[in-house]
């Protein structure tokens, strides 16, 4: 019979530096894409280039944290460019047109959000419609809908905008633009609600196992309106932020921003021990974003290339993460289960009760969109 060899003092320091790696392998990407870009240009850590990334991801950061609440939630939100311009235009053309004082025309922007948000929850919750349809849906009504109310697509410009209303876009505070204090703050709200509130509790069991929140006595129906009409407002307050700072409204401009919000919630998913959507993971992938494409901007690549690059660094670091995640997953199922005496009740069995019933229900199951 042989005897295992004792494991070296070394062993429990390499351990755990594996584990820190398994669980932050984008965090890992995320560092090495940095240290290469600041031995590839000069410019990359002067503080005036890192402001101007902060500033270039804020927008970004809104409608990522919003697609974060809605994912959660056990939906998806396609509709998310639809609120941006809306927020744009409602308040460009209210000022513009009806001589709006600009806090008016600001919150006819969020409210144009609101809208596009009420429209997908009716969709949703009062017709029975799935979120990617429904969504989806109400994406080419509000294109079509741009399209027409500016004569094809054409931009409306505002050079005459207050100066209230253009400080919220190219303001900035002790050097810190406006739009990244306003990202932060809803950053840290956001992050404050979904994790350490009941209500985002709720949010997330809708999103692990939508039957079994509304056993344990959750209204569903009510906070998956709630959702989608916040999202909706938040996404608007991007494009509000948009025009304020460009001092115009281009039809169809907030699809710019759709996909990157989408890759940014599941690049902080990849994150998460049960590759759940959450706050802080979602602003690590918006900050990967925006780092890729100013570092990629001052070494001078061509837009074509740049792209393709992007897509290909974005999937390499994609697929480490996940494939890390896993492997960490895996080991720990291989672990033996911890011994008891004999006769001893089981740990896992939760007592009665329906919020009770709901933890001890819910499981890590992909996410559904009924209502």
């Amino acid at each position: 019979m042989s005897i295992p060899a004792p494991r070296p003092r070394w062993s429990g320091v390499a351990g755990s530096a594996a584990a820190t790696v398994t669980r932050y392998g984008f965090v890992a990407a995320f560092a090495l894409l940095i240290v290469f870009f600041s031995v590839a240009s000069d410019a990359f850590l002067r503080p005036s280039n890192l402001l101007n990334v902060l500033d270039g991801v804020a927008i970004l950061v809104l409608v990522a944290l919003a697609l974060t609440v809605v994912v959660s939630s056990g939906g998806i939100d396609l509709s998310a460019a639809v609120a941006v311009d809306f927020g744009a235009w409602f308040a460009i053309v209210s000022m513009m047109s009806f001589g709006m004082p600009w806090p008016v025309a600001v919150l006819l922007g969020l409210l144009g959000g609101a809208l596009i948000g009420a429209l997908n929850a009716f969709l949703i919750v009062g017709l029975g419609v799935t979120p990617f349809l429904a969504t989806l849906g109400t994406f080419f009504i509000g294109r079509s809908a741009q399209q027409i109310g500016t004569n094809g697509g054409a931009s409306v410009s505002f050079r005459a905008a207050p100066e209230g209303f253009t400080f919220l876009g190219s303001g900035d505070v002790l050097g810190i633009g406006v739009p990244v204090i306003i990202a932060a703050i809803a950053a840290v709200g956001i992050g404050i609600l979904l994790h350490r509130t009941p209500a985002g509790v709720r949010i997330q069991a809708m999103g692990l196992q939508d039957r079994a929140a509304v056993v344990a006595g959750l209204r569903t129906r009510r906070i998956r309106v709630l959702v989608y009409i916040g999202a909706g407002v938040l996404c608007a307050a991007g494009g509000i932020l948009l025009s304020a700072s460009l001092r115009l409204y281009t039809p169809l401009a907030g699809f710019s921003y759709l996909l990157d919000a989408i890759a940014a919630v599941f690049i902080g998913a990849s994150m998460h021990p049960r590759s759940r959507p959450n706050v802080p993971g979602t602003v690590v992938g918006v900050l990967f974003l925006g780092v890729l494409a100013n570092g990629l901007d001052l070494l001078g690549l061509d837009f074509n290339v740049k792209a393709a690059v992007q897509g290909v660094v974005l999937l390499v670091a994609l697929v480490l993460a996940y494939t890390v995640a896993q492997r960490a997953r895996a080991a720990a199922e291989r672990k033996p289960a911890a011994k008891r005496p004999h006769g001893a009740p089981a740990q896992d069995v939760a007592p009665a009760g329906a919020a009770t019933a709901t933890r001890s229900t819910l499981g890590d199951t992909t996410p559904g969109g009924g209502a």
